[in-house]
C-alpha cells in the first residue's frame, strides 16, 4: 500500500513538473496611443501605403506587447519565453503546469491556453492515437529534366507574363523550414544579382542566417523566383522575397505555430503583400497537443488567427492544404483552415485530382481547398542548383503565390479581398466547388479580366463602426439581409455573440464582451464575409 502511494505521489509531482506548451494573453496595451501617434515606430513606409491603399485603419494590434508585461512573464519563475504576438497579444511559454498557472495571479493576464488540450476547461474531443508526421509534406525527387511550362500554363500565367506581368513591385514573404543554397546556386543568381531578395530571419535559432537549415523552402522559392533559361522559370520572377525560417524540422511542436505568426507579423511592418507557406500543422510530438479535424474551423489554432488577423492587415496567405489525402485522416490541418486564406490542394499536369492532397471542408463547412495547381512531379531546383522534379502540395501552393504576385501587380489598386474573389472566381469550379479541388483550377488571365471590368468601390463592403467598439457595434450592410447570422469568436476561438441581422445597419450590443481582439463571421445572402474588431 505505502509503495502504491509513493508511486501515486511520484507521477502526480512527474505531471506537475512536466514541462508543457502555453500561450498566456493580456488584458491590454498600455502605450497603444502614444504608438498610433507615431506609427513609423510600429511599421515601415510601405506597410503604411498598403494599409492607406485599402482603407485598413491602424488598432492595438499593430501596437507591440508591453515590454513591462514581457519582462514579468521572463523573470517568472520556471517559465521560458518561446515567441510572441503582438496581433494576438500573447507569449508563448514553456514551464511546469504549476509555473504557467502562477501567472493567472497578475492583473494583466487575461487567459492562459495549454497546448494540451486536456489542461483547458473545455469540452474535449475524443482521444485518438497519433503519430508524428513531417510537416513540410512529402516530397518525392527524381531527376527529369524537364521545363516549368506545364505548371505556369495550367494557370494562363504565362498570359500575364506575355504582358510583362511577372510580379513587379510585389514583396512575397516565404514561411519555411530552411533556405540552402539559394546563397550559392544558378537558378537563384537572377534573384541575387538583382537584389531581389530583401533579407529574413531565422525564428528558431533567433538570428539572421536564413540560407541554412533545410532544402524545403529551397525548392518552394524556386517554383516562384528561380530561372533557369529553358528549365525553369519561376510564376514570379521579377517579385521581391523575404526569406523567413519558422519549422524546426527536428520537432513537432505548437511553437512553431507561434513562430509563424512572428513571422507573418514581421511580413506585415515590412509592407509584404503576399505569404507562402507550404506548412501545416495537424498532428505533434505530444499527443495531447495534437488537434481533431473539428478544430479546423479557421478559429481554435493560433497559427489559423494569426493568418485571418494577416489579411485583416492587407496581405494574401496562400497555404498548402497538405498531402494527407490518401490516410486516414484525409482533411486540411491548419493554418490551411484559416478564414480568408488561399489555400492550395495539388493536381497532376493534365488537371486531375491527385490522391495525396488534402481534402476539405473546413469543419464549419467553409470551401476548401480554394484552388488546385500543379503539384505532382511539379519543376524544381535543389539545393545543388539541379533541376529536377517533386511532389506535394508544397508546391503547388507556391506555384499559385508567384500568380497571386503577378495577377496583383497587374491589378495594383485593387485590395486584397477582391484578388482573392477574382482568383476563385476564374476556377475551373467555381460553380460547383467540391472537397477535392474546391474551387478548381484557377485561370489567372481570366481573373485579371474580371479585375479590369469591376470597379472598386464601397457597394460590396460591409462597414463595421466604431472600431474599437465600446457598448454597441455596427454592421452596416450593402444590401437588405436574408437569413444572416452573425458569429463573434475571441481570440481563443470561442463563440463569444451570436446575432441574426434583420436590417441594412444593425447595432450589436457588445457591452457583455471583454476587452480585446474579436473575430467575425457572417454570410450575405450566400456571400461569406469575415472581418477583425476590438473592444474597449
Amino acid at each position: 500500500m505505502k509503495k502504491l502511494l509513493f508511486l501515486s505521489i511520484f507521477i502526480f509531482l512527474s505531471n506537475v513538473n512536466a514541462q508543457e506548451d502555453a500561450w498566456v494573453y493580456f488584458t491590454d496595451k498600455p502605450n497603444t496611443s502614444t504608438y498610433i501617434a507615431s506609427p513609423l515606430t510600429m511599421l515601415s513606409q510601405r506597410a503604411l501605403d498598403r494599409r492607406a491603399m485599402q482603407n485598413i485603419n491602424l488598432d492595438a494590434t499593430d501596437v507591440p506587447i508591453s515590454q513591462a508585461y514581457i519582462n514579468q512573464i521572463k523573470n517568472a519563475t520556471g517559465i521560458t519565453v518561446m515567441a510572441k504576438s503582438k496581433w494576438l497579444n500573447a507569449l508563448h511559454i514553456r514551464g511546469s503546469v504549476a509555473a504557467i498557472a502562477a501567472l493567472s495571479s497578475l492583473s494583466f493576464v487575461s487567459a492562459i491556453k495549454y497546448a494540451n488540450h486536456s489542461l483547458n476547461a473545455r469540452l474535449h474531443s475524443p482521444k485518438h492515437k497519433t503519430k508524428a508526421v513531417n510537416k513540410q509534406l512529402s516530397v518525392d525527387e527524381t531527376y527529369n529534366y524537364g521545363n516549368s511550362a506545364n505548371q505556369i500554363q495550367q494557370l494562363n500565367g504565362h498570359l500575364l507574363h506575355q504582358q510583362n506581368f511577372t510580379g513587379n513591385g510585389k514583396i512575397i514573404a516565404v514561411l519555411d523550414s530552411g533556405f540552402i543554397g539559394v546563397d550559392a546556386v544558378q537558378p537563384f543568381q537572377n534573384l541575387q544579382t538583382n537584389n531581389q531578395i530583401l533579407g529574413g530571419y531565422n525564428f528558431p535559432d533567433r538570428n539572421t542566417n536564413f540560407y541554412t537549415r533545410h532544402n524545403h523552402g529551397t525548392m518552394v522559392l524556386s517554383t516562384m523566383g528561380g530561372f533557369t533559361d529553358n528549365q525553369l522559370v519561376g510564376t514570379a520572377p521579377n517579385a521581391k522575397y523575404y526569406l523567413f525560417i519558422t519549422e524546426d524540422v527536428l520537432s513537432e511542436n505548437p511553437v512553431e505555430e507561434s513562430y509563424w505568426v512572428e513571422a507573418a507579423e514581421r511580413a506585415d511592418s515590412l509592407g509584404v503583400d503576399i505569404i507562402n507557406s507550404s506548412l501545416g500543422y495537424f498532428e505533434y510530438d505530444n499527443p495531447t497537443y495534437t488537434y481533431a479535424y473539428a478544430d479546423m474551423n479557421g478559429v481554435k489554432s493560433f497559427a489559423s488567427r494569426g493568418a485571418a488577423m494577416a489579411f485583416a492587415k492587407g496581405m494574401i496567405c496562400v497555404i498548402s492544404a497538405g498531402n494527407s489525402g490518401s490516410t486516414s485522416n484525409p482533411h486540411i490541418g491548419t493554418p490551411a483552415d484559416a478564414f480568408n486564406v488561399l489555400t492550395v490542394g495539388a493536381v497532376n499536369s493534365t488537371g486531375a485530382y491527385v490522391s495525396f492532397s488534402s481534402i476539405g471542408p473546413s469543419a464549419d463547412g467553409r470551401v476548401k481547398p480554394d484552388v488546385v495547381a500543379k503539384g505532382a512531379n511539379a519543376t524544381v531546383s535543389n539545393t545543388s542548383g539541379t533541376i529536377t522534379t517533386a511532389s506535394g502540395t508544397s508546391f503547388s501552393s507556391p506555384i499559385t503565390a508567384g500568380m497571386v504576385a503577378s495577377l496583383w501587380s497587374a491589378l495594383p489598386n485593387k485590395t486584397n479581398a477582391e484578388i482573392l474573389q477574382y482568383i476563385k472566381q476564374s476556377g475551373s469550379n467555381y460553380a460547383t466547388p467540391n472537397a477535392e479541388m474546391g474551387y478548381g483550377i484557377p485561370n489567372f488571365m481570366a481573373a485579371y479580366t474580371l479585375g479590369l471590368a469591376q470597379e472598386n468601390t464601397l457597394s460590396s463592403k460591409i462597414i463595421v463602426y466604431p472600431n474599437p467598439a465600446s457598448t454597441y457595434i455596427t454592421f452596416q450592410l450593402p444590401e437588405k439581409p436574408t437569413d444572416c447570422i452573425l458569429y463573434i469568436y475571441d481570440t481563443l476561438g470561442r463563440l463569444a455573440l451570436q446575432e441574426t441581422l434583420t436590417h441594412v445597419t444593425s447595432q450589436i450590443n457588445t457591452s457583455n464582451l471583454g476587452r480585446g481582439t474579436y473575430f467575425y463571421e457572417l454570410s450575405l445572402n450566400g456571400k461569406p464575409f469575415y472581418g477583425v474588431f476590438l473592444k474597449d
